[in-house]
């Protein structure tokens, strides 16, 4: 069976000595009191659960899966008491506001708590990042009525959220929805339609469940325009906030699927359901993007969460499993074999995990940092520019890391060989499981056509300009440092072509948009790329100039694990340039009829 650490030194060399969080923290207001004890404090309670608690429900879940029976879904062994564990904890009100029952917790802090529930346990951390999620679009778009009612509880985690945008006929095409939503009483409408791969849509942990549903009411603009969105109960709420009547909302089936057996994907069926506009008429879209952008942030979180996970395990195999000789002579001369570690193949997979990972994770907190100051920033214009980083980085996020997770979870599962292949150590759940990651919430194709086409262009180019000055500035920062050359060098070069990879995406994307979709998921790995190695030149500063504790083996670790990304997997910018600069013709040129 599969085990889990969380990687608690890693997260607290990213936070305290890499990126300065506490000082980050001091200049938010709300954020002023998050110092280093508070939260190596909540990190240290997390890991317990994590480890203690979810881990050893993953396989449970997988094995076991949900169960449909008669319009009720019923959670694996365990899930019940494990959520009321995580629940009576205050878990899912760590980044909630005060104001609604939540502790107000930096997110920056709350996304390394995402990180460790997914790598104990994917499918349980599935239902408690959607909550959040409908928790945010309440919060930003709905009427201070909805937000008394449904807010306290959603933090406190009683209620559970979803979010229902998928019909059989709209997937990633939102303006095909056909879910209707006619005007009711006392300002409430009634939703009629089917939708589908809800996750959590029905389940037996908590009292009551609030759908998001995209809905089209009579007369609406056709298309994306014409979209509202709405709040629908599974239980209508009493006066007093209690669960009331069931509401017009039912489950017809739950998928069979490749993997997250822990957690339902369902078919929902809203029948004159009652329901309660958030946003305005004909915005739903814009409203629901607040929640599916938390989404597709947690989602690459889930890509690093799974990596990690994948690694310990194969690294630790990697250790105790002996099996031929080093090339260069035997290194366990009293055994019958070396332990595969001493195997270049087994190392260059080892290394490829362990430089994704520990770069994902500093960016993944670097990015948290921009998402804080996008929401408490004093400054109106450092909060804006924030607000902009975010937006353009979310799709690099889930599409790069969840890319990077499968490749990961792959390369581990490689490491054990046949032995990874069948159930006994777990490897293949993590492969099965970390899938997904790269479909939902919009396909990986979708988030580097986003990135591209939508991003890129915003301000004229001024957001990914910015965002390179900053890589750019870093590098001349450190260029003097002859410690740093083996790491400013190669970035250095790899951002000068990626600066000028951009510019020529932009061009020729105002000429033909064909292009954008044929460079973009190159160009998203590329600055991708360039950004893990920002983030291990910042790490490798620390480690060469100032460590903060005397754990020399851990910050040499760091500098060889920064050493191997520079050299051997930064250099695949050089291809990926060449790809995407070969333009659109070859990709659009073969005729449909062809395939």
């Amino acid at each position: 069976m599969a085990k889990y650490e969380a990687p608690l030194r890693d997260m607290q060399f990213v936070l305290h000595e890499v990126l300065g969080v506490e000082d980050r923290f001091s200049a938010l207001p709300g954020q002023d009191e998050t110092g280093e004890d508070l939260i190596n404090s909540v990190l240290d309670e997390a890991a317990k659960l994590c480890q203690e608690v979810l881990q050893p429900l993953n396989q449970v879940g997988d094995q076991h899966g949900c169960i449909f029976e008669n319009g009720v879904v019923r959670t694996p062994p365990g899930f019940k008491e494990a959520y009321k564990a995580f629940t009576e904890a205050g878990w899912p009100s760590l980044a909630c506001e005060t104001s609604y029952g939540g502790q107000g917790l930096p997110k920056t802090i709350n996304l390394f708590v995402d990180e460790m529930v997914a790598s104990a346990n994917m499918s349980f951390g599935l239902y408690f990042i959607l909550t959040f999620g409908a928790y945010l679009a309440i919060s930003e778009y709905a009427s201070e009525e909805l937000k008394d009612t449904y807010l306290p509880h959603l933090s406190k985690g009683d209620w559970l959220g979803t979010m229902c945008l998928t019909e059989p006929q709209s997937g990633t095409d939102l303006g095909l929805c056909r879910t209707k939503a006619v005007p009711g009483e006392n300002g409430s409408y009634l939703i009629t339609g089917t939708k589908i791969f809800i996750t959590g849509g029905e389940q037996d942990l908590s009292d009551n469940i609030v759908h998001l549903v995209l809905a089209r009411t009579p007369g609406a603009p056709p298309g994306a325009k014409g979209i509202s969105l709405f709040l629908v109960p599974k239980f209508i709420p009493k006066d007093d906030g209690s669960t009331g009547p069931r509401n017009g909302v039912l489950c017809g089936s739950i998928e069979k699927k490749m993997g997250i057996h822990g957690a339902p994907s369902c078919v929902i069926h809203f029948d004159e359901a009652v329901g309660f506009l958030v946003g305005e008429l004909n915005r739903g879209i814009r409203s629901m993007f607040t929640m599916m952008n938390h989404e597709r942030l947690v989602v690459g979180v889930q890509g690093l969460a799974l990596s990690e996970t994948a690694y310990q395990n194969a690294a630790d195999y990697a250790r105790e499993r002996l099996q031929s000789r080093s090339l260069s002579g035997p290194k366990n001369p009293d055994g019958s074999a070396d332990p595969i570690i001493v195997h270049p193949d087994v190392r260059r997979m080892l290394l490829t995990a362990r430089a994704y990972n520990e770069g994902a994770r500093a960016f993944l907190g670097w990015v948290g940092l921009q998402i804080d100051d996008s929401h408490h920033h004093p400054d109106s214009a450092a909060k804006a520019s924030a607000d902009d980083l975010v937006a353009l980085l979310t799709p690099v996020v889930k599409g790069f890391f969840t890319d990077n997770g499968t490749e990961v979870c792959n390369l581990c599962m490689q490491v054990f060989g046949g032995h990874g292949y069948i159930a006994d150590h777990g490897m293949e759940q993590f492969v099965r499981d970390v899938r997904i990651s790269q479909l939902y919430e919009g396909t990986n194709g979708i988030q580097a056509l986003d990135l591209v086409a939508r991003k890129l262009p915003m301000k004229t180019g001024g957001v990914i300009k910015a965002y390179l000055a900053i890589i750019r500035s870093a590098v001349e920062e450190h260029q003097a440092n002859p410690l740093l050359a083996e790491f400013t060098e190669p970035l250095d070069g790899a951002l000068y072509e990626l600066e000028g990879v951009t510019q020529w995406v932009i061009e020729r994307t105002g000429i033909n948009p064909e292009e954008a979709g044929a460079a973009s998921v190159d160009y998203m790995k590329f600055i991708g790329l360039v950004s893990l190695g920002f983030m291990w030149l910042l790490m490798a500063k620390v480690a060469v100039d100032g460590p903060l504790s005397d754990d020399k083996k851990f910050y040499a670790a760091k500098l060889s694990t920064a050493r191997f990304f520079m050299q051997r997997l930064l250099p695949q910018t050089h291809s990926l340039a060449v790809v995407i600069c070969s333009g659109a013709s070859s990709v659009m040129a073969l005729e449909a009829e062809a395939f």
